[in-house]
């Protein structure tokens, strides 16, 4: 149980299932729960993008934010999210009342005041990150997210005090909010943010390195991407930065829902099942295979994708192993959208090989599961991982996952013992990586174990959230620096 019921903020661009792009959205709509369920008073606030426009929202305690620099007057709305979590909404009709994604037009370009739309996010978690007389809720932390809310830590940096402590999750360090040195003004900072000490980067300014430098303590999603990112290249240019703050930053690895990821209960698949009904995977298998057009041959194992296509997650790699991938012989089932190129290479891929790979651009939330389920093996090759929760979900399926030892990858499968794990971003590793899983799906027995091996692991949020509280409570100590914990 938390401490005298410690406030926090969870500053957020996206929350699952209501607004999500990618892992951010599914962290936000999972940890605060989890903290609130330790019983700490967490709130989350977001952007009032028109998906939320459904949501109860109480106007009499709405609060007005007034304009400064080139940021436009706001209201901060209390709301409640799904499952009756608290929340603020940041209403601006002239930054987020419009058609598209949270980043991008309906065209797929970003929208060209991005830097407006989330410094006025990043402005509304300072302001409530500030102590007020007036008896309204502030918080104690500020747990910012990424670049779109990093700029919290700039802000609050140069308030007076008594002000809340700022903790900054990195989430993807390749993604940093870079922009023309001309929108400073429009920030509403003092000058001397704008200074390499600073938030200025190579002329430009970036909103991640303005969290870097100014948060009270800096997390990843995991121990190893940690360690990463304090060198070159997924350090990302900013490695310098980050080694100067090593004594603030840590690792703590991402959860997962483990009700909506559970095999036993999962609404979405053939046959339901658990570690002691195994058996009852072969029925999946058979109905993935049907679904998509795949021979149903039981003596050829089934490799599963859900996958961004995307270099960083290193599906080049399967392209240019894919035919001794087949001739191992297995078969493939593909599910995912993304860079033009990889997509052609898949659809290429299932053209030249009916029957043996089936590919579905796009996503499908209830073909995911049912891909987890019916997959005998699930490849993740990814050059980087910040965490990555597929592999979680695969060995909570006894689906068991070949990945490349990189970030929370390295953190969550076991080679032999788990999964199977390779090092060297290349074709060939992974190709030889899962010759071992197939060597090991053809020993019934020895398979039996490792499945029931991967889906005994935890994966669940609880003791990731008693890690965040661990690292709050070190923030919000009247001297404190670094992180609570580094696993």
């Amino acid at each position: 149980m938390a401490e005298a019921a410690l406030r926090v903020l969870f500053a957020t661009s996206e929350c699952a299932p209501l607004v999500k792009t990618g892992g951010l959205g599914d962290v936000a709509g999972a940890l605060p729960r989890a903290l609130a369920r330790l019983g700490y008073d967490v709130r989350v606030l977001l952007p009032a993008y028109p998906a939320l426009d459904g949501l109860g929202r109480e106007e009499a305690g709405a609060i007005e934010l007034a304009p400064a620099g080139g940021l436009p007057g706001a209201r901060i709305v209390p709301a409640r999210l799904p499952g009756d979590l608290a929340a603020y909404l940041v209403e601006c009709p002239p930054l987020y009342a419009r058609a598209g994604g949270p980043y991008l037009d309906p065209d797929g370009r970003d929208w060209p005041d991005n830097a407006l739309r989330f410094a006025q996010l990043a402005r509304a978690a300072a302001w409530l990150g500030r102590e007020r007389g007036d008896g309204g809720w502030s918080a104690q932390v500020v747990h910012a997210n990424d670049w779109q809310t990093a700029l919290a830590a700039a802000y609050l940096a140069f308030s007076p005090a008594p002000r809340a402590a700022v903790l900054l999750t990195v989430h993807n360090l390749a993604f940093q909010g870079i922009f023309p040195a001309e929108c400073f003004d429009a920030l509403a900072l003092p000058r001397e943010a704008f200074s390499i000490s600073g938030m200025e980067y190579h002329g430009r300014i970036s909103f991640l390195k303005a969290g870097l430098v100014y948060a009270d303590a800096i997390n990843t999603v995991s121990p190893t991407y940690a360690q990463e990112i304090q060198r070159a290249p997924l350090g990302f240019g900013l490695e310098g930065v980050i080694a100067a703050r090593r004594d603030a930053l840590c690792g703590i690895l991402n959860g997962i829902d483990t009700e909506l990821w559970n095999p036993a209960t999962d609404p979405f698949i053939a046959r339901r099942y658990d570690a002691d009904t195994l058996a009852a995977k072969a029925e999946n298998r058979a109905a993935l295979r049907a679904e998509l057009g795949l021979a149903d041959d039981a003596g050829v194992p089934l490799l599963g994708i859900v996958s961004r296509f995307t270099e960083q997650k290193g599906l080049d790699l399967v392209l240019a192993a894919a035919e001794r991938l087949l001739d191992a012989p297995a078969q493939l089932a593909v599910l995912g959208s993304g860079e033009p190129a990889l997509e052609d290479g898949f659809r290429r891929l299932a053209a030249a090989h009916p029957g043996r790979v089936a590919v579905v651009v796009g996503f499908d939330e209830a073909l995911a599961h049912r891909i987890e389920a019916g997959a005998d093996i699930f490849l993740m090759p990814s050059r980087f991982e910040p965490c990555g929760m597929n592999q979680m979900y695969s060995q909570r399926y006894g689906t068991l996952p070949v990945v490349r030892a990189t970030g929370g990858l390295a953190d969550t499968v076991e080679d032999g013992v788990t999964g199977f794990v390779f090092r060297e971003p290349h074709a060939e590793a992974l190709a030889a990586a899962l010759a071992r899983a197939i060597d090991a799906w053809r020993d019934p027995a020895r398979w039996r174990r490792m499945q029931r091996a991967a889906m005994a692991r935890d994966f669940g949020w609880t003791q990731s959230a008693r890690r965040y509280g661990a690292l709050y409570a070190q923030i919000t100590r009247p001297i404190s620096s670094g992180c609570a914990s580094s696993a």
